[in-house]
């Protein structure tokens, strides 16, 4: 399967950085300048930029420009609990409304975090999360296509944990990444906020019962209507 062009340059992006080329907090090049080296257009470099901004790798300034992210602290979350179980817990009526399901080659970025070999495949699904038909956030899942090539679609976008669960994946530790950051336009309209509005972007890395990684997962939770709790 081809690599999708913008991955591509996610991953060299990624890779230039690494490489010293470009420093934590020094700014990139401007979208235009990028979008010719890479001989690419604008849309395709703005995905791949997005896609380092919601890793956390690059962060964007408001009339500035993009720029590498400095490293932030991070904490270690010591269990998981599906969005559904949550919010029927809580007494609020889960909803989930699928945006995308696909089966595509995985960035370097979804290769580290779930310890694949360069010639896996993933599945990628995005899923906006409701309670009580209010959207709560906006979640892109990534999983080995060979750990669910068996479910079908529905079960998978439906209720994932329970039918892993079933399947004898148990889920174990995650390891979160909790930033605060601005909605883009995109997010705003899915999650009916106003661009520029808070919101919350975990990313988590889940482990089963072997503490083999088998979910990574990218949220954007509505600063408004959500709150995350820390218990020691």
């Amino acid at each position: 399967m081809a690599i999708p062009r913008y991955i591509q340059i996610h991953n060299e992006i990624r890779e230039r950085i690494a490489a010293g080329e470009w420093k934590t907090n020094q700014r990139l090049p401007a979208e235009r300048d990028l979008a010719e080296d890479f001989k690419v257009s604008r849309m395709t470099l703005r995905q791949a930029i997005q896609t380092l901004v919601d890793e956390g790798i690059l962060e964007r300034k408001v009339g500035s420009g993009t720029y590498v992210a400095k490293k932030k602290i991070s904490e270690r979350a010591l269990g998981m609990t599906s969005f559904t179980e949550l919010l029927e817990k809580t007494g609020h009526q889960p909803q989930t409304v699928t945006i995308s399901y696909k089966v595509t080659t995985p960035s370097v970025s979804q290769l580290e975090h779930l310890q694949l070999k360069p010639d896996d495949e993933v599945l990628v699904m995005e899923r906006l999360r409701l309670g009580d038909d209010e959207p709560i956030l906006l979640e892109q899942t990534t999983l080995p296509v060979k750990l669910v090539e068996n479910f079908t679609r529905s079960s998978l976008t439906e209720s994932l944990y329970a039918t892993l669960i079933e399947a004898g994946i148990q889920p174990g530790r995650a390891e979160q990444t909790v930033t605060a950051t601005l909605a883009t336009e995109r997010l705003a309209d899915l999650l009916d906020i106003k661009r520029g509005d808070p919101i919350l972007s975990v990313r988590q890395v889940s482990y089963d019962q072997n503490n083999v990684p088998f979910e990574y997962v990218q949220s954007f939770y509505v600063g408004e209507r959500f709150e995350f709790k820390l218990i020691r």
